[in-house]
């Protein structure tokens, strides 16, 4: 792993919105802490887990510790890991990715469906910087479904109480109590107190 003070110059890096040059020492660092990512993961996925090891997993994978009431049907994987913030009564559905380098906060009681992808890194689109990284955090807020199948992309912060259905990609904000659907996700309705 990436040694404590270094680590937490890269966060504030990614952070920031710094660009993280191919080959820089912040690249490298990504890559490196990628490995205990990777290998968490695999722990986390290769066999049962009661819910409280899961937790116990997803604190060293965070490097903090999750909420009790946090709880996760693995699969799950994520690329990086120190990233990744979630809140009191999260749930996350089976077979989610997440790519939390630019970070990713999830409040609290919001419900993330299966297959959810959230993204949080775009390269450059120069084919000669390519291998650049810009990181843009995604931000969902309180009391929000994901319905199966969601892609977030980076820089993207859903407000508290929407709803995605399955299969959206979302591309830019979405106000709070909007229901979006579709590639792109465009608002269809508002959720209305029952």
């Amino acid at each position: 792993m990436v040694e404590i003070h270094g680590l937490d110059a890269l966060l504030q890096a990614l952070n920031s919105g710094q660009t993280i040059p191919g080959g820089s020492p912040h690249h490298v660092a990504i890559h490196a802490t990628s490995q205990e990512a990777l290998r968490i993961t695999a722990e986390l996925n290769g066999r049962y887990h009661s819910p409280d090891e899961v937790r116990a997993l997803m604190s060293e994978l965070t490097g903090h510790e999750v909420p009790e009431s946090f709880h996760l049907f693995p699969p799950f994987s994520a690329d990086f890991g120190k990233n990744l913030r979630f809140g009191e009564d999260v749930f996350v559905n089976s077979g989610c990715r997440f790519q939390d380098q630019g970070g990713i906060d999830i409040g609290d009681g919001s419900l993330i469906g299966h297959n959810a992808v959230i993204t949080t890194l775009n390269h450059d689109m120069s084919p000669s910087r390519r291998a650049d990284l810009h990181p843009a955090p995604v931000v969902v807020g309180r009391g929000v479904w994901f319905g199966a199948n969601v892609t977030v992309l980076p820089g993207v912060t859903i407000g508290d109480g929407a709803v995605v259905g399955a299969g959206a990609v979302v591309t830019k904000d979405v106000p709070p109590r909007a229901v979006v659907v579709g590639v792109p996700a465009k608002q269809v309705g508002t959720v209305q107190d029952g």
